[in-house]
Parts: C-alpha cells; structure tokens; sequence
C-alpha cells in the first residue's frame, strides 16, 4: 500500500510528482524574458525609427514564439509525447543530434549565462548610481555635475553575490525568484508610467520613422553600427530559450508537457511583446531621437525623483536575484564535473559543518567557497573593465540568439520529425536559420564596435561623467 502510494507521488522518470500548470509556465517565462533588457529598447527604437523598430521586435517575437514550439517538442525523445525526459538544454542536445553539436551547445549556453552575469553586474551597478545621481540633480539642480563612479557599487554588488553564491540548495530559494519578478515588473512599469506622462506632458520630442537622423543626431556609418546594435538589444531583450527546457520540466505529464508549453510559450511571448512595444515605442514618443541607453538610469526623467530612486533600486534587486539565477547552473556546471573528474579530492568533496547563530549548521565545501568567490570577483573585474550596457546586452543578445534560440531548436526538429532533405519545410527552416545568423552576425558587429568606439576615449576604473 505504502509502495503505492509513494508511486502515486512519482512521475515516470521516477523523480517527485511534478506539479507545475499552464499558468505556472507562462508566468516563468514572463519572468525568465521581461529583465533588464525592457530599459534599453527606447533606445533600440530610436536607432531604427517607427517603422522598423516595432517591425524588428514583433519579428523577433515571431522567431522567438516559433522556434520554442519546436523546443518544446524536444523536451521528450523520441517522441515528443511518450518519450524520455531531457532536463536541461544540453541534454535535449545531446538527445536529438549528439556529437560536436553538444559541445557546442555547452559552449553558447554557459557562454550566455557568464555574459548576462556581467550584464546584470554593469546594469546594477549603473541603477545603484542612478539612485544617489537623481537624488544630486534634485538637491542641486538638473544641470549640477554628478559625476558618482560606478566601481564602489559593483564592489558592493560582487559582495552580496558573493555571500548569496555560498548558500547550497539555492534552487530552493523560491521566494527570492518572485521578489525579482516583481521587481522587474515594478521597475518596467514605473518606467512605462513615466514615459507616458512625459508623452501626455505634451513634451516635443522629435522622432522619425526611419529613427535617428543621418547628419543631425548622428553621422552616417554611426546610424547604421547603432542600427546593428540595437537589433542586438532587442536579440537580448527577447532571451529565454537558455531556461526553456527546465521550465517545461516543472509541467505535470498530463495534459503533454509540450502542448501545455507551446501554450504558456504563446501568452509568455505576446504578453511580453505587447510590453515592450509599449515601453519602445512609449519610450520613443517620450524622448524622440535623443532616448538615452537606459532609459531609467539616462536622466530622461528627474523628477519625481523618489519614484525614480524606487524603479532603480528595484532593478538592482531584481538584478541581485536574477544573477543567482544565471550563475547557479555555471556553478553546478563545473562543480558536477570536478566531483566526477576528482572523486577523492578532499578539496572538492567533503563538507564541513559550521553551527551558524540563528541559522544552524552550514555546509561548507572549501573548494564551492573559493570557486565561486573566484567567479563572482572575475565577473565584477570584467564589468569594471566594460562598463557599457547597450553594446554589452546587443554582443550578448547577438551572440546567443542565433545558436540556442534558432540554430538547435531547428536542427533538433528536422532531427526528431525525421525531415527529408530539401522538402518544403526543410528548405525554409534553413532560410530562416541563415536569415537569422545573419542578423546575429550584423547585430554582434555593431555592438563589437560600439565597445570598440567607447574604448577607444574610456579610462579604466575612473569615474565616468
């Protein structure tokens, strides 16, 4: 009886009864897709006009809503119904096309999740800044010099994930991934809300339906390298293929995880695309040609000050939860593989007990503690380094889009469906997997040298005016 019962509680692949629902899943997505990237996309607006800005992010929801319906046929092989689980991206990899092709996966995947966690230490600590910024132009006045370094906050910031770095079963931290996802929504909402008062305002700021104006705002090879660069942000505002896979894992079996996913997939996606085409093209409407790269950091708004101060701090708690989020699968990652390349090392395996004051026994493991230390400092050094947010989020959106949100999916379909060469389908999934590296490939070269151009005048670990 009691066997029974316990088998009731198992799910086929004989792991605990997974309980996760169509609301679940759509509300993961929302989560894992609207971040940091929402800021920039009056910006990316702004390069590309009225016409090809909300053109570029609606096509970008399409590729984005179709290639996961064809991940979420994946998640199970051979069949995508009664077949065997695959837990993470790289195993569905490994599931349909083996080889190479899985290292190569690796390589886009964990590559991705170690950008965006520089990302989210350059983004934050610019947030952190805004604050004490806004708080300097309200106290002096719009056009006092505030110039506050970046580098005491990204400092500050490396500490906390240092210290969030060390807690073991950090999966287990729920409530820490539903404080960033309000935030998130706090702090993109708060900016849509300014951007449409500043519209109502009656402000007459100047926008054009090709964007920035060739010879007024910026030179010629400049409108084209923006217009590459912000094709990349939007890349990165749209990311989440990286989590597909493990949210899909959350669904109960019935009904199949991927109807339920390609479902959650559609509301995810046409919910966030109808967000950030408020927050672009309301941004844009808001600031005209002259839309700042962040446009809750760039001081299109001062006042109220205190609602910007809220809105900033949100994102660098939002930010605080969702680099954990990013980096805990780089720590698992190549903590499973030291434990399974050096079995005997004491170093790596053993875990001592400290009594903690109101906390208990902590675990501590010498090798976590120095590995992801190490991590979190590398990260914020780099971040020092590159402080730039659009062309670091349009090299990282650029440089992840094409292989894990387009390349595999496909490949994984043509794979798993059996495809004959050059059928119909066959031969426009191919189109659009070479359309689509190509727009990767253009939007990494624009953000390659907007770094390149910001290089060449910037000074290392100096504050910024």
């Amino acid at each position: 009886m009691f066997i029974e019962q316990e088998a009731k509680n198992l799910d086929d692949d004989g792991r605990p009864k997974r309980t996760g629902t169509f609301v679940t899943a759509s509300a993961h997505i929302i989560t894992a897709v609207i971040g940091s990237g929402v800021l920039s996309l009056a910006w990316a607006i702004a390069q590309l006009g009225w016409v090809a800005g909300p053109a570029v992010l609606l096509g970008f929801s399409f590729i984005t809503y179709f290639t996961s319906t064809l991940l979420a046929d994946s998640y199970r092989s051979p069949d995508p119904i009664t077949g065997q689980r695959n837990y993470t991206y790289m195993d569905v990899v490994r599931a349909h096309l083996g080889g190479i092709k899985v290292q190569l996966c690796g390589l886009a995947q964990y590559g991705n999740l170690i950008g965006v966690t520089i990302g989210y230490t350059i983004t934050a600590s610019i947030s952190m800044v805004a604050v004490k910024r806004s708080n300097c132009f309200h106290k002096h006045g719009h056009h006092a010099k505030c110039s506050i370094s970046n580098y005491p906050f990204m400092i500050i910031f490396a500490t906390i994930q240092i210290i969030l770095s060390q807690i073991p079963n950090f999966h287990k931290l729920s409530w820490l991934s539903i404080l960033a996802a309000i935030m998130s929504f706090t702090y993109s909402s708060i900016g849509l809300g300014l951007a449409i008062a500043k519209v109502a305002g009656g402000g007459h700021a100047r926008t054009s339906l090709t964007g920035v104006t060739v010879g007024v705002d910026v030179s010629a090879s400049e409108k084209v390298w923006r217009s590459f660069q912000a094709i990349g942000d939007i890349a990165f505002a749209y990311a989440y293929s990286t989590v597909l896979i493990e949210i899909q894992d959350t669904l109960k079996s019935h009904p199949p995880e991927n109807k339920v996913m390609k479902k959650a997939s559609l509301m995810g996606v046409s919910t966030t695309t109808l967000f950030y085409v408020l927050c672009g093209c309301v941004g844009y409407a808001a600031f005209g040609n002259k839309a700042p790269g962040n446009f809750l950091t760039g001081f299109g708004f001062y006042e109220p000050f205190w609602l910007i101060d809220f809105a900033n701090v949100c994102i660098a708690v939002h930010l605080i939860g969702a680099y954990q989020v990013f980096c805990q699968p780089i720590f698992g990652f190549v903590e499973t593989r030291c434990r399974n390349r050096w079995p005997e090392n004491k170093l790596i395996t053993s875990e001592h007990a400290i009594n903690l004051p109101f906390l208990g026994a902590y675990h501590i493991n010498f090798f976590r503690l120095m590995w992801r230390t190490v991590y979190v400092i590398v990260t914020a050094v780099i971040a020092m380094i590159f402080p730039f947010f659009n062309d670091f989020l349009g090299l990282i959106g650029a440089a992840s889009f094409y292989p894990l949100t387009v390349y595999f999916p496909i490949e994984m379909h043509i794979a798993q469906s059996k495809m004959p060469k050059y059928s119909f389908t066959w031969i426009w999934l191919k189109i659009l997997s070479w359309a689509c590296l190509i727009v990767s490939l253009v939007a990494a070269a624009g953000s390659i040298q907007g770094l390149a151009t910001d290089l060449k005048t910037y000074k290392p670990f100096q504050t910024q005016d």
